[in-house]
């Protein structure tokens, strides 16, 4: 690739909170981790079809410096205004021209030594958007603010100390006047927690901790309050956001210590949870947990996909997730009460909820002391999906999810905590079999798989969808695919040469041309039909 002199650094229209709202609404902008409030990463956009894609092509790249681990990009790049912002790891950060692919500016941010969780994770999911400001999540426990057009720092504010084990690697999400954000580290001594800050300042508004103190609400599912301050409950991926009713939907992380469930016996609220606080206040309006007294690192950091459904002939408010624990669950927006969940892989935890909305549990997959036979397996750490995004098509009422079909047995152990240090107290054994990966289609009023899309391994890729008919969604070998939504059919595929590992498609109209933009290993692709007038293809 060609080292090309950085652009001047332009002067761009300000970002509004009515932006914010409309979402995808306009063609050039991609405005948020998910493309707008709702999580659901679908695509208006329709110039790329099925029966055109097969003329899909890479018009330019960006590859990165300073990626340092194999998995390489996570995040999703915001598009605004022929511009690219993208984050990497160690809080790299990129402005780039998206005609070309040229460099405006680069931010480099000096971390310290010694880092723990962030140390060994120094990934990073992207960047937030308000006025002429770009907000990050530092792995040093920051959260910064920076200047659109030049790059250049106009607030740093410690959220927690990095020291203790905290990191942030979610892309935050701006909500009216506040950046809101959460924390990495739950496998580390922890104390998980949501946090907004005002925009303009960097002060702090509110913090809703995910593990209640003593005395509080929640505590009394924890036998041990001594566990408490260091439950875990990281909250390491980015919410979504409903206006009208002003709530904030985030997915909590495992408890803490992540396979011996013996010194934190009970449900440990709110871990392997969603919960619900008020964008204002940060006030818990309900939560939901998944995985009760998780004891297989099952966290449920997923991105909530907001949608509004016709559920026994009534419309609703809903919120769909596909977790880790191999159900998908579609609840009530407003109280968080269960409408329906099954399993969408072949799991042998678990094959159906209680009337609680509880899994009833048939085996555990876990190898106790004195055992002379194997369990049967359950899924891996990773489980039946993982925190790459998910995607829904509300004209088709289907929602397209990674699943992974894997096959591990548990094993925990007692050990004594060390502060800053990682704390998993056991250790798991991945079985050969099963071992592969899908691309799924999920009726969520009927919860029946409509159609797959098998990979040979598992995979941590996302999916994007669109409004054509496109499901697009990369795997674990470096191939980025393009699928009929309807049917699942393979249209098209390219081979990046890196695996797609977090990461998924965003799309955006550029000089009347779609562009379908992947994070691959160290680069990011832009792709557009070949025949169209407009961009040339750079690296």
């Amino acid at each position: 690739a060609r080292r090309l002199r950085p652009l001047p650094p332009p002067t761009l229209p300000l970002v509004t909170v009515q932006d914010l709202r409309d979402g995808l609404k306009h063609p050039a902008r991609w405005l948020m981790y998910s493309g707008d409030y709702t999580g659901q990463r679908h695509s208006p956009l329709k110039q790329i079809t099925p029966d055109n894609v097969r003329r899909l092509a890479a018009q330019w790249t960006f590859q990165a410096e300073g990626m340092v681990i194999n998995r390489g990009y996570e995040t999703t790049p915001l598009i605004l205004d022929g511009v690219m912002y993208v984050t990497g790891n160690n809080n790299l950060a990129w402005a780039v021209d998206m005609k070309s692919g040229r460099l405006i500016w680069r931010y480099r941010r000096a971390l310290p030594a010694g880092l723990t969780y962030g140390g060994a994770n120094p990934s990073n999911r992207g960047f937030a958007a308000l006025g002429d400001r770009l907000f990050m999540g530092t792995v040093d426990a920051h959260l910064i603010a920076l200047d659109r057009n030049t790059g250049e720092v106009v607030w740093d504010v410690p959220v927690e100390d990095y020291k203790v084990g905290h990191a942030i690697t979610a892309a935050p999400i701006v909500v009216k006047d506040k950046v809101i954000t959460g924390n990495a580290g739950g496998d580390l001594p922890t104390r998980g927690f949501i946090d907004a800050y005002d925009a303009a300042t960097g002060k702090r508004a509110w913090r809703f901790y995910t593990i209640p103190a003593v005395g509080e609400p929640g505590s009394e599912t924890w036998s041990d309050p001594a566990v408490l301050p260091r439950g875990g409950g990281a909250t390491w991926m980015t919410g979504s956001y409903d206006p009208e009713l002003n709530l904030m939907y985030w997915g909590t992380g495992n408890p803490q210590p992540d396979y011996y469930g013996g010194d934190r016996q009970g449900d440990n609220l709110y871990t392997a949870s969603l919960v619900a606080v008020d964008a204002d206040t940060g006030k818990l309006r309900w939560h939901f947990q998944f995985t009760p007294h998780d004891l297989h690192d099952w966290d449920s950091t997923h991105v909530p996909v907001l949608a509004d459904l016709t559920v026994g002939g009534q419309p609703r408010k809903v919120v769909m997730v596909a977790n880790r624990n191999s159900f998908f669950y579609v609840l009530d927006g407003v109280t968080g009460k269960l409408i329906s969940g099954k399993p969408f892989t072949s799991t042998k935890w678990a094959r159906e909820l209680g009337p609680d909305g509880k899994p009833i549990v048939l085996n555990s997959g876990a190898m106790m002391p004195g055992d002379t036979k194997e369990p049967q397996c359950v899924p891996d750490l990773r489980g039946g999906t993982n925190y790459n995004p998910p995607s829904y098509d509300p004209s088709l009422e289907l929602f397209f999810v990674m699943a992974r079909e894997s096959c591990a047995i548990y094993t925990p152990v007692k050990q004594e905590m060390v502060p800053a240090r990682s704390f998993m107290s056991g250790g798991m054994k991945k079985l050969p079999e099963p071992d592969y990966g899908a691309v799924r289609a999920i009726d969520p009023k009927t919860q029946t798989i409509k159609w797959e899309y098998k990979l040979p391994t598992p995979s941590l890729a996302g999916v994007m969808s669109t409004a054509s008919g496109l499901v697009f969604a990369g795997d674990n070998e470096g191939n980025f695919n393009a699928l009929d939504s309807r049917t699942g059919k393979l249209l098209w595929t390219y081979r990046t040469g890196s695996l797609i590992w977090g990461a998924a498609a965003t799309s955006v109209m550029l000089d009347g041309r779609q562009l379908v933009l992947l994070p691959s290993g160290n680069t990011i692709v832009a792709f557009g039909l070949l025949g169209l007038a407009g961009l040339q293809a750079r690296s």
